[in-house]
C-alpha cells in the first residue's frame, strides 16, 4: 500500500483503559475515572427527557442541516444561522479545518503542549508545524506572532488551554487578532467556555464578529455532558463558514446528538450548577497542594494539571491501582505531573487521600 509517509509516523489516540477494563485488571468493584474531563454530574434531565420521547427512526439520516440545533443555537449565542458550522465533537471541526486549509505547502501555529489534534490532523494534512512553548502555562503570543510567514494558513490558541487550565486574558487576546494578516485562520478553542470564571475573559462571539478571520469552537461534550453524543460547533463570519462546509461530511451530526444539544442548551440552570460545583472541587485541590507544597496552575476548567514531583506514569498507575483512573502528565508535556478532572465532592476527597497516601509514602 502506498500510504502517506506521515501516517507512518503517527500514533492513533489513545483514550486510555475503560472502567471495566481497569476492573478486571485491579479485581476492584469500583472505578472512578477522572481522566477525561467529563461532567461527573451527567447531564441535564431534560436532554435526558427529550431523548426518551424521542420518536425519530434509527433508520432515517440525521438533518444535514442541524435545523432544531441551529435554531436554538443561534437564538441562544444571537448569532446568524449562517454564522454555525456543526460538527461530530469539536476534534471533527478541527479536522475540517485542517482539510481545509493546511497542505505540504502551508504551515500552521500553534503553542505547546496544548491540544493534541491540531498537530495530528496538520502531520495528516503534510502541513509543516511551528509549536510555540507555552511561558509559565501561558500562550506566549509575541513569539507566536513572530512565527507568522507568508505560508502560514491557520493559528490555533486553546483558551483555556489543555492541559494547564489557564487562558488568553482579553486584553491580550485583542492586541494579538489586531496584529494576525486577514487571511490567517484564528482557531480559538473554547471547550471549556462554560467553566471559566475570570473577570477578563474575553467575548468570544463579539470577536468572532469583529474579525472575520476568527473562528470560536466549542462542545457539548464538557460541561454539558453530552460527550458519548460527540457534538460540537464552529462561530465565524458567514464567508468562513461557506468556505469550510465543502470540507463537512454530510451526515455528520447524529440525531440524537442533535435533539439531545437542542433541549441542553435550554437547562442553563444545570450548567450554572455544575460550574458552581467545579469551582468548589478545585478549592479542595488548591487545598491539598497547598498542604503537600505542591505546583499547579490555577483552571479555568475542569481539571487541573498537579506537579507531583516525580514521575507522572508511577503516580498514574499507584492512583488506577486504588481504583482511580487521571492522566499521567507524561504524554502532556508534564514529566512529573498529572491532569485530574475534578469530579464530584466525594471522588475529589477519594482520590486526594489516595493521592496523599502516596506522596507521604516517597
Amino acid at each position: 500500500m502506498r500510504w502517506k509517509e506521515q501516517l507512518l509516523q503517527l500514533t492513533p489516540y489513545q483514550p486510555g483503559k475503560s472502567i471495566e477494563a481497569v476492573k478486571r485488571q485491579y479485581k476492584l468493584d469500583k472505578i472512578v475515572k477522572l481522566a477525561s474531563n467529563e461532567n461527573p454530574f451527567g447531564c441535564s434531565s431534560q436532554a435526558l427527557d427529550a431523548l426518551q420521547s424521542n420518536q425519530t427512526s434509527l433508520a432515517i439520516y440525521p438533518d444535514g442541516y442541524a435545523t432544531i440545533l441551529r435554531e436554538t443555537l443561534s437564538t441562544y449565542l444571537q448569532v446568524d444561522e449562517e454564522e454555525l458550522i456543526f460538527g461530530n465533537g469539536s476534534d471533527n471541526l478541527i479536522q475540517i479545518i485542517s482539510r481545509a486549509l493546511l497542505h505540504p505547502n502551508a504551515n500552521t501555529i500553534m503553542a505547546t503542549p496544548s491540544f493534541s489534534q491540531y498537530k495530528h490532523n496538520a502531520v495528516i494534512e503534510g502541513a509543516v508545524c511551528k509549536e510555540i512553548p507555552l511561558v509559565n502555562g501561558n500562550h506566549d503570543l509575541d513569539s507566536m506572532l513572530a512565527a507568522i510567514d507568508d505560508q502560514t494558513n491557520v493559528i490555533w490558541l486553546c483558551s483555556p488551554n489543555n492541559p494547564t487550565g489557564t487562558y488568553i486574558p482579553e486584553s491580550k487576546l485583542n492586541a494579538f487578532l489586531e496584529k494576525v494578516p486577514a487571511d490567517i485562520l484564528v482557531v480559538l478553542d473554547e471547550a471549556y467556555y462554560e467553566y471559566v470564571v475570570a473577570e477578563d475573559y474575553y467575548d468570544s462571539i463579539k470577536l468572532a464578529q469583529k474579525y472575520e478571520n476568527l473562528i470560536v469552537l466549542r462542545t457539548f461534550s464538557k460541561i454539558y455532558g453530552l460527550a458519548a453524543l460527540r457534538i460540537g460547533y464552529g462561530v465565524a463570519n458567514p464567508s468562513i463558514i461557506k468556505a469550510l462546509e465543502p470540507a463537512r461530511e454530510p451526515f455528520n451530526v447524529n440525531s440524537l446528538g442533535q435533539l439531545a444539544a437542542s433541549a441542553a442548551i435550554k437547562d442553563q440552570q444545570f450548567i450554572n450548577s455544575c460550574k458552581e460545583k467545579n469551582r468548589q472541587g478545585l478549592e479542595q485541590f488548591y487545598e491539598f497542594c497547598g498542604k503537600y507544597e505542591l505546583d499547579y496552575y490555577p483552571s479555568q476548567t475542569n481539571f487541573i494539571l498537579i506537579d507531583c514531583k516525580t514521575d507522572g506514569d508511577v503516580v498514574f498507575q499507584n492512583l488506577m491501582q486504588r481504583g482511580y483512573i487521571v492522566r499521567s502528565g507524561k504524554a502532556l508535556g508534564f514529566p512529573t505531573g498529572v491532569r485530574i478532572t475534578v469530579g464530584s465532592f466525594e471522588q475529589n476527597e477519594g482520590v486526594l487521600h489516595a493521592l496523599g497516601e502516596f506522596l507521604s509514602q516517597k
